[in-house]
């Protein structure tokens, strides 16, 4: 029997998912997952394409020379905004790539995900940590200073990729590099959410409404280190880091529950082992385990984490046990426990929230996001 049914099986034994979901995700991952301590098609154009394209070129070198000969601030900052001025005119002129497109990066998102297995990453999926990616590009944005977020994808530059939270994250920009070249009209924020959305979907997790419009930005545009969660702290952290995005109690225990993938590790983070047994799958065990299981500090030379009392081979973080320590967050960690399908609702508008933080409206190419088709609903 392989992996994949026996955790098929599994999924059974704590309530019966959706058919569609249940098939998709027999279908992905079929590797033994192990808990062990660790040329590019040019998009269809309207008639007017060249000329807006030709314009659009120009509207970014007439200041070209300028910003990239400059190290000022302003230099950058003015640059930043004639690339938002020039989205934001695609957007107008109606000069965009279209969803047919943006599904094409989609199905190759899909494509490389399994690709773990080959190499030996993790527990045979790279989804993990293209969900990781997509969550850190968004989840530095500030409301009340309005930066941060994903519209710049500011991870790229040295200042944020080398902060202690995005450790282990080039392991996903490196994998999503050729995709950017293959499809060199796609922004890195738009390519990092939406390969963030696919992981999410072809994992076996809600659809995640998505739409294009972030620019790429530069390194004086990085985020201070600070403003992702800290794993060591507790529940008043937990508000701080969260109420900043704009976030309530809910919506932090309802994304929270990304943790059901992936694992933390040693040489990364400082932590180690996964906090489920299907670390590749969408599901709501997270908070069962939470819930149900009894968990334990670990004993170790690491910083302080829990381990469950039964296999000993699962963890949570300081930030994981919080939500069943605070009585606010208790409560919706129950609801999500008892009601999978309650979570994935939830879930789902929180995280395509999340993805959207730090963008301006203008830039939007659609008003209302998009729905991407699965790997397993493709013709």
């Amino acid at each position: 029997m392989s992996f994949a049914a026996l955790r098929a099986s599994a999924r059974r034994v704590g309530g019966a998912a959706p058919a569609a979901r249940a098939s998709r995700t027999a279908l992905r991952n079929p590797a033994f997952r192990k808990f062990s301590t660790e040329v590019p098609q040019p998009p269809k154009k309207s008639s007017n394409a060249a000329l807006l394209g030709a314009l659009g070129v120009a509207a970014v070198g007439g200041v070209g020379f300028w910003i990239y000969a400059s190290n000022s601030d302003s230099a950058r900052e003015a640059g930043t905004a004639v690339k938002s001025g020039v989205q934001a005119a695609k957007v107008a002129a109606n000069f965009v790539p279209t969803q047919e497109d943006y599904q094409k990066v989609y199905n190759r998102v899909a494509e490389i995900l399994d690709s773990a297995s080959d190499k030996g990453y993790d527990d045979g999926s790279y989804g993990p940590v293209l969900v990781r990616l997509a969550w850190h590009a968004s989840g530095t944005y500030d409301k009340d200073s309005n930066t941060g977020g994903s519209n710049y994808a500011t991870m790229r530059f040295e200042p944020e990729a080398k902060h202690g939270a995005n450790n282990g994250l080039n392991v996903a920009r490196e994998l999503l590099e050729p995709l950017k070249q293959e499809f060199p009209w796609i922004s890195y924020g738009d390519l990092w959410t939406l390969a963030g959305v696919a992981a999410i979907q072809e994992m076996g997790g809600p659809k995640v409404p998505w739409r294009p419009g972030r620019i790429d930005g530069f390194a004086v545009q990085c985020t201070p280190d600070g403003r992702l969660p800290d794993a060591s702290q507790g529940a008043s952290h937990i508000r701080n880091i969260f109420y900043r995005m704009g976030f309530n109690d809910q919506e932090i225990v309802a994304l929270s529950g990304a943790h059901a993938l992936g694992r933390c590790h040693r040489d990364r983070s400082g932590f180690e082992g996964p906090w489920t047994f299907a670390p590749t799958s969408v599901t709501n065990e997270y908070y069962k385990l939470l819930l149900n299981e009894k968990w334990l500090w670990k004993k170790w030379d690491g910083p302080k984490q829990l381990e469950d009392k039964t296999t000993h081979s699962l963890m949570m973080l300081p930030t994981d046990y919080a939500l069943v320590q605070d009585k606010a967050f208790k409560k919706w960690t129950k609801a999500y426990a008892d009601d999978e399908e309650l979570w994935f609702k939830d879930f789902s508008k929180v995280v395509a929230t999340l993805f959207e933080l730090g963008v301006p409206s203008q830039q939007w190419v659609t008003s209302e996001p998009w729905i991407l088709k699965s790997s397993d609903e493709k013709a």
